[in-house]
């Protein structure tokens, strides 16, 4: 899959609330996001997961997780798009890693997601999971808004956004 980096955003000193990938440009076929992500919270406060707010919203959304824990498998509907990242009671200076692929965003019809994720803990506690997602709007997608499920991202967490082109064709992706 051919990619290029549209930004990529690093947390600095005193964490943050967000991040945010404004102003997305038009001119790909299909985003990419990868996070590398810790919050301050712990996981019982929801500090294990973060949300992805296209056009800064989680309105009209839905998505089925399918997630392993190390000792226990679920699967589960859910209202909002997210992703893992890891709580602040996780293995110390660890990062959850996690990639949502988005195809057609700008198309005029709804757009679906997928969602892969794991975050790293020196425990049977760590957690993977795989989701398929919609996002139901006819809008485009014009930007991106991470947000905690609860506390802040902390310093290093990073963010990346890439646009994928289409091939000739113009549904064929390019390798």
């Amino acid at each position: 899959m051919k990619k290029t980096l549209i930004e990529r955003i690093e947390v600095g000193s005193g964490g943050a609330a967000s991040i945010t990938f404004s102003s997305i440009p038009q001119t790909y076929t299909d985003l990419y996001v990868v996070v590398s992500g810790r919050t301050t919270a712990t996981e019982a406060s929801g500090g294990s997961y973060a949300n992805l707010k296209p056009n800064n919203t989680t309105a009209s959304q839905s998505m089925r997780t399918l997630r392993g824990t190390g000792s226990s498998v679920s699967s589960n509907s859910e209202t909002t798009v997210f992703f893992t990242v890891n709580p602040s009671d996780a293995t110390s200076n660890t990062f959850a890693n996690s990639a949502v692929y988005i195809p057609n965003y700008t198309g005029s019809q709804n757009k679906s997601m997928s969602v892969d994720g794991l975050n790293e803990n020196n425990a049977t506690g760590a957690r993977q999971e795989l989701a398929a997602a919609l996002y139901s709007t006819s809008s485009p997608i014009s930007s991106l808004v991470l947000t905690p499920g609860s506390g802040n991202f902390v310093q290093y967490s990073s963010a990346s956004l890439y646009g994928v082109t289409a091939g000739n064709d113009g549904t064929t992706t390019v390798s």
